[in-house]
């Protein structure tokens, strides 16, 4: 169970915890893991390549399909490599996982943070606008898009952008990107 700390001991308003849920839970699991052929999965393949610029290239890799809470995923190798999940609209987004990003570091939908904030994007927190300092510039209000750390480009997290790129950029205060997966947490862990 876990344990939330309030200031002064008040509760929210509303009496509802909702807004302290993570978007990732502890208490998700894979279910329903499985073998799938390419030609299955092509088309969900063929939009994270156009979207993102780059050539997955998973000919005669081992690859599965699981549900791993509300989110779909595409193991390669036995590596979860590829997400699907649903934005505010309930629309469907597909992005690759750190892992993924980690084999593509030159995709687009990219934003980059400099070195303060990387101990709070490994914590799970949410990334604030003065802790950037570089983005993608075709990054819109709405997008999943990766975190990286300026110096080393590698990746850090990944979220939905609260902002477009340029005022994601110039803006000082505020939250700027709602994370939803770190370096570290059970996704980056799994096998």
């Amino acid at each position: 169970m876990t344990a939330f700390r309030f200031i002064n001991n008040a509760m929210p308003k509303d009496d509802s915890l909702a807004a302290l849920v993570p978007s990732m839970a502890n208490e998700w699991s894979i279910r329903k893991r499985r073998p799938v052929r390419r030609k299955h999965i092509a088309p969900l393949l063929k939009e994270l390549e156009n979207d993102l610029a780059i050539d997955l290239n998973v000919d005669g890799a081992f690859l599965e399909m699981a549900e791993y809470g509300p989110w779909k995923m595409v193991f390669v190798d036995r590596t979860p490599l590829v997400i699907e999940l649903l934005d505010e609209e309930e629309e469907r987004c597909v992005f690759l996982t750190l892992r993924g990003f980690l084999q593509h570091m030159d995709a687009l939908k990219w934003v980059e943070v400099d070195h303060g904030a990387i101990p709070f994007l490994m914590n799970g927190a949410d990334c604030m606008v003065a802790g950037v300092h570089g983005a993608e510039s075709s990054v819109q209000s709405g997008d999943l898009v990766w975190i990286r750390d300026m110096t080393h480009k590698r990746p850090l997290a990944l979220g939905w952008a609260m902002d477009d790129a340029v005022p994601l950029i110039e803006n000082t205060k505020g939250k700027g990107i709602k994370t939803v997966h770190w370096v570290g947490d059970e996704l980056w862990d799994m096998e």
